[in-house]
């Protein structure tokens, strides 16, 4: 039976982004992933013509698709407004200020997660103003930014059921700095949001040894990455 007009031209899931009226235009808004990418990644060659050689490829962390395609998922959250983190003891004491009139860092208690592998660095709060709804049967990701250095804090990763939480979330960081006065830039960014279908993630695992067909796959798929550039953007990844 052929879908009908109506199934072909359902809209896509949509993500949104809420904040208070006194607040739009002044914090900083979240922006697509694949908008933000580090300078670093902006300016690296995708192929190093002075490694070319008859063993050297030449190309660069720039033609990895997995790499490319883990930063440039969903959407980022950045930091509202400005904040200094200043960090002392060793990192066991952290006091935080900010450029703006409402809370940007707060602090868990120690207890809450003792014996983590940071201590005795403790855990603060990163304040979040956005308000995030997603469609029914999705929840949402948040981890620390992917394949971004993260020199002066780490947000610890959490999934939050945004279709029926809809208020703010903050975002739970351990402040991984040396000691010294730090500066968070209004518009760093701070999480990485990624909206997925939880009914998608409940997919149960199977784990064998593989059958004949499957090992000649799995060396036909290798051969074929080696021996051709860009074979998985060209070919696996065009298939989803």
């Amino acid at each position: 039976m052929f879908p009908s007009i109506r199934a072909l031209t359902r809209p896509a899931p949509r993500l949104m982004f809420r904040c208070a009226a006194e607040d739009d235009g002044v914090i900083a808004p979240p922006v697509p992933a694949r908008s933000v990418l580090p300078d670093w990644f902006r300016k690296l060659p995708a192929v190093d013509k002075e490694r070319l050689s008859a063993t050297d490829h030449g190309l660069t962390v720039k033609r990895c698709m997995p790499f490319l395609d883990a930063m440039m998922t969903g959407w980022i959250i950045p930091a509202a407004a400005t904040v200094r983190l200043e960090i002392s003891d060793g990192g066991q004491t952290v006091n935080a200020g900010w450029e703006f009139d409402k809370v940007m860092v707060s602090n868990h208690h120690a207890y809450q997660v003792a014996g983590n592998p940071m201590e005795p660095r403790p855990p603060c709060k990163m304040h979040n103003y956005w308000t995030i709804e997603t469609p029914p049967g999705w929840s949402c990701l948040f981890v620390p930014p992917l394949n971004r250095v993260r020199p002066v804090f780490e947000v610890l990763a959490g999934v939050v059921d945004t279709d029926t939480y809809q208020s703010l979330i903050h975002f739970p960081f351990i402040a991984t700095a040396a000691d010294g006065v730090h500066t968070i830039e209004k518009g760093t960014p701070v999480v990485q949001v990624i909206p997925f279908r939880r009914d998608a993630a409940g997919i149960e695992a199977e784990i064998r040894a593989e059958t004949a067909k499957e090992a000649e796959r799995r060396t036909k798929i290798m051969r074929h990455t080696q021996a051709a550039e860009g074979w998985y953007r060209q070919v696996a990844r065009e298939r989803r």
